[in-house]
């Protein structure tokens, strides 16, 4: 069964939709904690964005080497299905 676009495209909509739900739970409870001063508040929130860039970059290369990894079984196959002519 293959997946299609359009349901890519659903999956990347519901997973973008949890961040950004995710980031307005954070600033409020940010905002309305006030036993937390402000310094810590901003050292969170600073940790919080690092780690999604970091966590993109992990996604990012590990879907580089897969991909990677793919074209290469592909060469492979394609070189040994080659049927050469005589010479």
């Amino acid at each position: 069964m293959k997946t299609t676009q359009s349901d890519n495209g659903l999956i990347l909509c519901l997973n973008f939709g949890g961040v950004i739900t995710a980031y307005v739970l954070l600033a409020i409870s940010l905002w309305l904690s006030t036993d937390v001063p402000l310094a810590t508040k901003g050292y969170w929130g600073m940790g919080v964005v690092l780690l999604t860039i970091s966590l993109i970059n992990v996604v990012k290369y590990r879907f580089d080497a897969q991909a990677s990894i793919d074209r290469i079984k592909q060469l492979e196959e394609a070189h040994t299905n080659v049927s050469w002519p005589n010479s």
